[in-house]
C-alpha cells in the first residue's frame, strides 16, 4: 500500500513538471526592467510602426530573454532587431545585435552560424575596435581544440578593451557596454584556461571578471559560482564551501530570496560530497521551505527532487512519502504565490499578440508595397505616355516649324522671279537701244548681286552689313537704269554695328524696288529715296522714304496684273513677318503709309528687335 501510494505520488510530481512553469525572475538592475514591461513597450512600437523603436524593443526583450536563460528566444528576438536596423541602415546598432547574435550562438554550442555571425559584425563594423574584436572571436572559436590559440585571441581582446575603456572622449554608457565585453573575454579565457588544465590560471582569469561586474549582483554571482565550481572539480571543498556560503550570506542581508535558494541547494551538494549529509539535508530543507514560502515553484521541485533522490539512495521511503504530503498540502499556496505562472501566462498571451501585431504589420507593408509597386507602375506608365505626349508635340512643333521655315523660304523666293524678270528687261532695253557698254555693266552688276542673294537665300536673318552689300548693289542697278528719275541715299546710325545687328533677310528689296517702280518711275522730275537705319532702345527701326507719286495715283495707273503683284508683295512682307514671330518669339512690326498733301510719296517702316545673334 505505502509503495502504491509512494508511486501515485511520483505521477502526480511528474504530472507537474509537465504543466509548472519554470520560474527565473530578472533582476537585471542596470536595465530595470521586467519581462512584461519589454513586451507592452513591443507591442507600442510594433503598434505605431515605429521601426526603430520596435528594433530597440526587440534587442530588449533578447536581453532579459538571455539573461533568463532561454538563449534560442534570445536569438530569435536579436535576429528581429537585426532585420530592421539593416533596413534602416544603423550600422553601429546593427553590429551590436550581430555581436550578440554570436554570442548566443556560441552560448548554444551552434559554432558554425557563430563564427559566420562574428565575422559579419566585424565586416559591417565602422569602427576598427569592432572590427579586431569580433575577428578575434571568430578565429578564437576556430581554435577551439587550441587553447593557446583561444587565449592568444581572448588577451588581443582584452587590451584592446583595457584601452578603449580607459579613453576620456568614450561615453559612460559605452564604457558600461566595454565593462561586460572585458568581464565576458575573462570568462572566456578562464574557460581556455581549464581546457588547457590550468586551474589556476581559469581562478585568476573569473577574478579579473569579477573586477568588471562589482554593480552587477546577478553576473558577480554566476562568477563566483563558476570560482567555486572549479574548487569542486579539484575536490577543494573547503573554499568551494567558503564561496557558497559567503554568498548565501549576502543574498540573506540582500533578502534575495531566489539566490538563496540556489545557494542553499549548492552548500547542500558540497556538504553531501564533503561527507556531512546531514548539513546537506538541512540546507536542502531550508531551500525547500523557503521555496515553498515564496512560491517558486521551479526551486521547490528541485529541491525536492536533491531530497527524495537521496532518502532513495539511503532505503528511507517513510522521509520521501512524508515530503510529498507536505509537498500536496501546501500546493495550491505554491501556486497561488507563485508570480512566475501569470506572468508566463500573460507573457504567452502577450506573444501572442506580438506574433498578430507582426503578421498584421507584415501583411500591412504588403498592401503598401503593392500599392507602392501600384502607384509606381502608373507613375511610370503616365511618364511614358507623357513622354510619348512629349515626343509626339516635339515631333508635332518640329514639323510645324520646318514647314513654317520652308513656307518662309518659299516667301523669299517669290520675290526672286519679279526681280529677275525686271532685270532682264532692263537689259534688253539697254540691247534694243544700243547701250552695249550700260548693258555689260548691268549684267556684271546684276550678276555680283545674284550671287550674293543666292548665298544667302537659305537665312532668315543677315547681318546689316551684308544687307547694305545687297542693298547697294541693287540701288545701283536701279539708278543705272532710272539715273535721271531718281537720287538715292542710305544712312546708318553711328551707333549701329552694322556687323553684328541682324535683321531679316531681303525684307527691304521689295520696298525699294515698290518705291521706284511704282512712285519714283512716274514722278516729274527726279525724286528721292531714302533708306535709314536708326538705333531706338531695344530695337532697330528701318525707314523707306520716297517722294514719288504716292499710292493712291500708284494705283490708279496701275494694270490690273500690276495691282496683283504690288498687292502680293505687301502680302509677302506681312506673311514673312508673322512667322518670323512666330519662329523666333519676336515683335517685328511692318507699317505702309502715304504722305499727306501737299507732299507726295510713300513710308514704309519696318521695326526689328536689337539682335547680335541668330
Amino acid at each position: 500500500m505505502q509503495v502504491k501510494k509512494i508511486t501515485y505520488l511520483f505521477f502526480i510530481i511528474f504530472i507537474m513538471s509537465l504543466h509548472i512553469k519554470a520560474q527565473d525572475t530578472i533582476k537585471d538592475k542596470k536595465a530595470k526592467v521586467s519581462l512584461s514591461k519589454s513586451v507592452e513597450k513591443l507591442e507600442r512600437s510594433i503598434d505605431t510602426n515605429d521601426d526603430f523603436k520596435t528594433a530597440k524593443n526587440y534587442e530588449e526583450l533578447a536581453l532579459v530573454y538571455q539573461k533568463k536563460g532561454d538563449l534560442a528566444k534570445a536569438e530569435e528576438f536579436y535576429k528581429k532587431a537585426e532585420t530592421l536596423y539593416t533596413k534602416l541602415k544603423k550600422v553601429e546598432d546593427k553590429t551590436r545585435v550581430t555581436r550578440s547574435i554570436a554570442q548566443v550562438q556560441e552560448r548554444q554550442n551552434k559554432m558554425v552560424p557563430a563564427i559566420q555571425s562574428y565575422e559579419s559584425a566585424g565586416r559591417i563594423a565602422d569602427d576598427e575596435m569592432s572590427q579586431r574584436l569580433n575577428y578575434n572571436d571568430a578565429n578564437r572559436l576556430r581554435n577551439q581544440s587550441n587553447p593557446k590559440a583561444q587565449s592568444d585571441y581572448i588577451n588581443s581582446n582584452i587590451q584592446l578593451l583595457e584601452e578603449k575603456s580607459k579613453d576620456k572622449s568614450v561615453r559612460e554608457f559605452k564604457k558600461e557596454a566595454i565593462k561586460e565585453e572585458v568581464a565576458n573575454a575573462y570568462v572566456k579565457k578562464a574557460e581556455a584556461d581549464l581546457s588547457a588544465a590550468e586551474t589556476e590560471e581559469a581562478i585568476e582569469s573569473y577574478k579579473n571578471a569579477l573586477d568588471y561586474v562589482k554593480d552587477d549582483t546577478e553576473e558577480a554571482i554566476k562568477i563566483k559560482n563558476k570560482i567555486a565550481e572549479v574548487y569542486k572539480e579539484e575536490n577543494e571543498y573547503e573554499k568551494a564551501l567558503t564561496i557558497q556560503l559567503n554568498l548565501l550570506d549576502e543574498a540573506r542581508k540582500n533578502k534575495d530570496f531566489e539566490t538563496e535558494i540556489k545557494q542553499l541547494q549548492e552548500v547542500a551538494e558540497i556538504y553531501f560530497q564533503f561527507n556531512q549529509p546531514e548539513k546537506g539535508v538541512q540546507s536542502l530543507k531550508e531551500s525547500y521551505t523557503l521555496a515553498t514560502e515564496k512560491g517558486n515553484s521551479k526551486e521547490v521541485k528541485n529541491s525536492l527532487n536533491q531530497l527524495v533522490a537521496y532518502y532513495k539512495s539511503k532505503g528511507n521511503d517513510k522521509e520521501s512519502v512524508l515530503l510529498y504530503d507536505d509537498f500536496l498540502t501546501h500546493f495550491d499556496e505554491i501556486v497561488a504565490a507563485d508570480s512566475s505562472l501569470i506572468e508566463d501566462k500573460v507573457f504567452q498571451i502577450s506573444e501572442k499578440k506580438i506574433l498578430q501585431l507582426e503578421k498584421e504589420k507584415a501583411l500591412k507593408d504588403e498592401l503598401i508595397s503593392k500599392k507602392n509597386r501600384f502607384n509606381y507602375f502608373l507613375i511610370g506608365s503616365l511618364a511614358l505616355l507623357f513622354i510619348f505626349f512629349a515626343l509626339i508635340v516635339k515631333a508635332l512643333y518640329a514639323i510645324k516649324t520646318k514647314n513654317k521655315k520652308i513656307a518662309l523660304q518659299s516667301l523669299r523666293r517669290e520675290m526672286n522671279p519679279h526681280f529677275i524678270f525686271n532685270s532682264l528687261n532692263s537689259v534688253n532695253q539697254f540691247i534694243s537701244e544700243n547701250k552695249e557698254l550700260e548693258a555689260n555693266k548691268y549684267l556684271s552688276s546684276y550678276s555680283h548681286l545674284m550671287r550674293n542673294m543666292m548665298e544667302n537665300s537659305n537665312k532668315d536673318f543677315i547681318s546689316i552689313s551684308n544687307e547694305l552689300e545687297q542693298l547697294k548693289k541693287y540701288l545701283a542697278l536701279e539708278h543705272l537704269r532710272f539715273q535721271d528719275q531718281f537720287e538715292y541715299q542710305i544712312r546708318i546710325d553711328e551707333q549701329i554695328d552694322a556687323e553684328v545687328t541682324f535683321i531679316p533677310n531681303m525684307i527691304l528689296q521689295p520696298h525699294l524696288e515698290n518705291a521706284i517702280w511704282h512712285g519714283l518711275r512716274y514722278k516729274e522730275g527726279k525724286g528721292n529715296l531714302l533708306l535709314q537705319f536708326q538705333l531706338l532702345p531695344k530695337k532697330v527701326q528701318i525707314t523707306i522714304d520716297d517722294d514719288g507719286i504716292g499710292l493712291t495715283q500708284s494705283q490708279a495707273l496701275k494694270t490690273v496684273n500690276q495691282k496683283v503683284h504690288q498687292s502680293r508683295g505687301t502680302t509677302n512682307t506681312l506673311e514673312r513677318i508673322k512667322l518670323l514671330n512666330e519662329l523666333y518669339k519676336m515683335n517685328i512690326s511692318f507699317s505702309i503709309t502715304e504722305k499727306e498733301a501737299p507732299e507726295t510719296g510713300t513710308i514704309v517702316v519696318i521695326t526689328v528687335p536689337l539682335l547680335d545673334k541668330i
